[in-house]
């Protein structure tokens, strides 16, 4: 099959959940024989690096796209009109067998290229995007605007007549069930990790590094994490926070608020690490932390900082999100916790000092390792896709 993989992301190095997956979904589609054409935000060494994939790019280069650029918000929404005319353009010599869309922004362009093209269309949600700005202040984002933002997000597959969809969490395929797209077209497949660099630790962990990786947003690191954390670092404050990442304005906020109360924290942010090398990082973990704050949009993930700590054995303290409680909530190396900094802080406190067995979590290391391995998730996806285009 000839394949139009549309993202709004800069595809190489994986900056995030929805470009790690595309790296592996690329990996998967071409070991098959198919033909892919990526749709992408130009990115550096992009001719070496689709040669190494196998892959044909085709640059958008109206401006730059990314999750730390100046005037995401504005950019996001510009971009699927320009994305529709960039596909259009190449299609006029190009003929596609199907579209595969990765996110939202991104479904908007593919939806009205189903008609453009005549062609199967394919979208697969990574997250609810819209759903994450519940945690916005309504002067930041009116709720009248939200509610309409986030209707027309869970509207796009019945909209556009989508063939089929698939999604990170069963909670995200319900929430699309409830707009009377079809059930039988809805396949949630998870996210992923790469169980060749994510394996479980068999050295002692320090004694007290509670960590976190990947991206910081206010919905990562909001009211709840400034209280648990500065919690912790009145009570234990030998405890080092470990932060693997870049150093985003709201890990700036978090330690500004952090330090005014416990000048004395233990506070580290790394600044960016290649995907490659934040299993190393984690290792010097004793306990990994999603401190989420509650909204449509974290219900609705599969968040992949879970499925990582848990690959490696790194006992977890997360909120109580639905869309992995569904997979972890009886697993009792993941403790889910209350959407309450305090409380949070205490189970944290508690972990530290009394943590589970070890054949636990390595249980669930082998459960993840086998389930939701790169090659698993990705298999899933292609499969779908060849099933719509045959």
């Amino acid at each position: 099959m000839r394949l139009a993989l549309l993202t709004h992301e800069p595809f190489y190095p994986p900056s995030g959940g929805g470009s790690a997956e595309a790296n592996y979904l690329v990996s998967e589609l071409t070991r098959r024989g198919h033909e892919v054409h990526l749709f992408c935000p130009d990115f550096p060494d992009r001719d070496a690096v689709a040669a190494r994939f196998g892959i044909t790019v085709h640059p958008f280069t109206g401006w730059e796209m990314g999750r730390y650029t100046r005037l995401r918000s504005l950019k996001y929404l510009a971009y699927p009109g320009a994305l529709r005319r960039l596909v259009r353009r190449i299609a006029r010599d190009i003929s596609f067998d199907a579209i595969l869309s990765q996110h939202a922004i991104s479904a908007v362009a593919a939806g009205k290229l189903k008609a453009d093209l005549d062609v199967p269309v394919v979208m697969n949600f990574l997250d609810f995007l819209t759903g994450f700005m519940e945690s916005w202040p309504a002067w930041a984002m009116p709720r009248f605007v939200l509610r309409r933002l986030m209707a027309y997000e869970l509207s796009l597959p019945k909209r556009h007549d989508a063939d089929a969809v698939l999604t990170v969490s069963d909670e995200l395929a319900r929430r699309f069930a409830e707009t009377n797209y079809a059930a039988d077209r809805l396949h949630p497949i998870l996210y992923g990790h790469d169980a060749k660099l994510f394996q479980p630790r068999t050295k002692n962990r320090g004694p007290g590094t509670v960590a976190m990786h990947g991206s910081f947003d206010t919905h990562h690191l909001g009211p709840i994490a400034i209280r648990a954390i500065t919690t912790i670092a009145l009570d234990r404050p030998e405890t080092h926070f470990l932060f693997i990442g870049r150093e985003t304005d709201t890990v700036k906020k978090l330690a500004k608020r952090v330090f005014a109360a416990a000048p004395l924290a233990k506070f580290e942010c790394t600044g960016f690490v290649p995907y490659s090398e934040v299993a190393e990082r984690l290792g010097q973990a004793t306990v990994g932390i999603i401190p989420y704050e509650s909204s449509s949009g974290t219900h609705c993930a599969f968040v992949a900082k879970l499925v990582e700590y848990a690959a490696l054995g790194l006992p977890v303290v997360s909120t109580p999100l639905a869309g992995v409680k569904s997979f972890f909530g009886d697993e009792p190396s993941v403790r889910f916790s209350a959407f309450d900094g305090g409380q949070f802080a205490n189970d944290v406190i508690d972990l530290l000092g009394n943590p589970p067995p070890r054949a636990e979590s390595e249980h669930l290391a082998g459960r993840v390792a086998a389930e939701l391995d790169w090659p698993v998730i990705c298999a899933k996806a292609v499969d779908r896709l060849e099933a719509i285009v045959s």
